[in-house]
């Protein structure tokens, strides 16, 4: 019995001896497996494929050329797209092949390539493409500008204050050399009273920088117009015209927390005395692509009202008509007691390029009083040598010489039908 109990503690001892060993070498198998698997991550990548991607490089260090070093923010591929077969364009450049063009680099400065991390940069990011676009508008200046002017609008409700805050004017042109300019600013109708900026010595691009304030109702509000003169002084102390700017409120939302930034070229002034029953500025402009004729109603000046007071409205009513028979008329909005009213609206009329031999334009200025008839104040056509001469003629003449372009003209009212 002692022996038989010697022989199974031997067996147990030796089962028990092989087991511990076996756990040893596993346990020492697996670290020596852990070791291979660092070196080799570290080590450099080397590839059998006639297409690999990288010259043996030791990335123990991860550098790259001074010579070649961009300021642009590398762009790489992760460890699981590593599968992708490359296309070797130079030694340290690779592209996609076409299989995916989604992963192709965008030309332009590339950094080395390297193994970072296990990942593949395959391009750069170019800064260049994320900039915000420029504002143009103290670049680009179209033909026979005369100056463009910035200002800024803002209304306060509760005082019931226009704020007007008179920037600055880019590329003016004066009659002399030099140049002295100031501007004057009106809220219209009223033409007799005014606020005046300080004169800028010697410049074609003043900077102002001023802030004016008009006491205007919010129930007249869209009634009023902006009006900015802009002059010259001379060494004689004369004051020269400029251009001017004629700025509508009407269609405009003016509140205390919407401060509007706006820039307009500016216009030179009708020099020419009015006519006797007024004149109207409107633009004309011919789409031949969709058949539209579009009408803009500018403005009118030198009106002949029966009396001049907020109970007289004055509005435009523009007809078309084809052999001198009724198609269809649009009305602008009624402007109160002003003599020279502002309108600035657009009208369009489905018109085929055919019938522009048989069509014409009639603009009437209506005037309104209430407890009265409408009354006409003055009127003009234009079209084609069919119905039109002189200026009328011309006017619709360049309209469809030039298509799709806004032909501006002023025109004489007149009574007679």
């Amino acid at each position: 019995t002692e022996r038989a109990v010697a022989v199974a503690g031997g067996i147990i001892g030796g089962i028990l001896l092989f087991v511990l060993i076996g756990i040893t070498a596993c346990l020492l198998w697996k670290k020596f497996c852990h070791l291979l698997s660092y070196e080799k991550l570290t080590s450099p990548v080397k590839t059998t494929n006639a297409n690999a991607i990288f010259q043996d490089q030791s990335t123990s260090e991860i550098q790259l050329k001074s010579t070649s070093r961009s300021r642009s923010v590398p762009f790489i591929v992760p460890p699981t797209l590593h599968g992708r077969d490359w296309i070797n364009l130079t030694n340290e450049e690779q592209v996609q092949e076409d299989s995916d063009p989604h992963m192709i680099p965008q030309s332009g400065p590339r950094s080395s390539f390297h193994s970072l991390a296990g990942a593949y940069v395959v391009g750069t990011i170019n800064p260049e493409l994320y900039k915000f676009p420029e504002d143009k508008s103290e670049t680009d200046f179209p033909e026979g500008n005369i100056g463009r002017l910035w200002f800024s609008i803002e209304y306060e409700q509760e005082s019931e204050r226009l704020l007007v805050s008179l920037i600055k004017v880019r590329k003016l042109q004066p009659p002399a050399d030099s140049c002295s300019p100031f501007v004057k600013i009106y809220l219209l109708p009223d033409e007799r009273s005014y606020l005046q900026s300080k004169t800028k010595r010697k410049t074609l691009n003043p900077q102002f920088d001023e802030n004016f304030v008009f006491q205007v109702s919010s129930k007249m509000l869209l009634q009023r117009t902006l009006k900015f003169l802009v002059y010259h002084v001379d060494k004689q102390k004369k004051h020269h015209l400029l251009g001017q700017v004629i700025f509508p409120l009407k269609n405009e939302t003016l509140t205390d927390d919407n401060k509007l930034v706006i820039w307009r070229d500016l216009e030179k002034e009708n020099l020419e005395p009015p006519s006797d029953y007024g004149d109207i500025q409107f633009s004309l402009s011919y789409n031949d692509y969709l058949g539209r004729l579009t009408v803009v109603v500018l403005r009118a000046r030198g009106l002949k009202l029966q009396e001049e007071s907020h109970a007289v409205s004055v509005y435009v009513k523009v007809s078309l008509m084809n052999h001198n028979k009724f198609i269809k008329s649009k009305k602008t909005a009624a402007v109160l007691g002003s003599p020279n009213p502002v309108y600035n609206e657009t009208f369009s009329f489905k018109t085929d390029q055919t019938e522009l031999d048989t069509a014409s334009l009639s603009l009437s200025v209506l005037q309104s009083i209430k407890g009265e008839k409408t009354q006409l104040l003055g009127r003009v056509v234009v079209g084609p040598f069919m119905y039109t001469r002189g200026k009328e003629l011309e006017h619709w003449n360049e309209m469809i010489n030039k298509p799709k372009e806004l032909v501006k003209r002023w025109h004489a009212l007149c009574h007679s039908t």
